[in-house]
């Protein structure tokens, strides 16, 4: 792979990342809307316990989601920050790091992802993996899922 394409792959992956926080945060503020409005909608029957038990589940719900939002939010804040455009020679935020098993990402923690029929784990930069890959280099090794990983290439 050239450095451009390389940084081109890089590029694609913080798009996803982004793509996929933006659609968290669009489902967060759907359910919080539908949480408001079922919340505001529960009739007043004349057993006034259930009436205070439907709010309350749907106001807990409603905040329970809105912290989630929030972190949403600030991980895409945070990715927006990240830089895909070098080639970095040892484990950095914004770093691919291959190995002859699975390949990560450093910007976002989506998790195992299949892209381009390639399993890619993408971690936050605050995972603790990602702590423990930070300043490895090419032919580093490192224990993951129980299995010695040895890192082929990092860019």
């Amino acid at each position: 792979m050239t450095t451009a394409e390389k940084i081109s792959f890089k590029n694609s992956l913080k798009q996803y990342c982004q793509h996929t926080i933006e659609q968290r945060i669009a489902a967060a503020k759907e359910i919080i809307q539908n949480a408001q409005e079922a919340a505001n909608n529960e009739e007043k029957s004349s057993a006034g316990d259930k009436y205070e038990t439907g709010r309350a589940m749907g106001h807990l719900q409603k905040d329970m989601h809105a912290r989630q939002l929030t972190e949403y939010i600030k991980e895409l804040a945070d990715l927006h920050t990240v830089n895909t455009g070098v080639i970095y020679q040892s484990v950095h935020t914004g770093a691919c790091i291959e190995t002859d098993i699975a390949s990560f990402f450093i910007a976002a923690g989506l998790g195992k992802q299949m892209i381009g029929g390639k399993i890619i784990f993408f971690l936050s930069p605050h995972a603790p993996l990602a702590a423990l890959l930070q300043n490895k280099k090419n032919a580093d090794s490192f224990v993951f899922n129980q299995r010695n990983l040895i890192i082929t290439a990092i860019y």
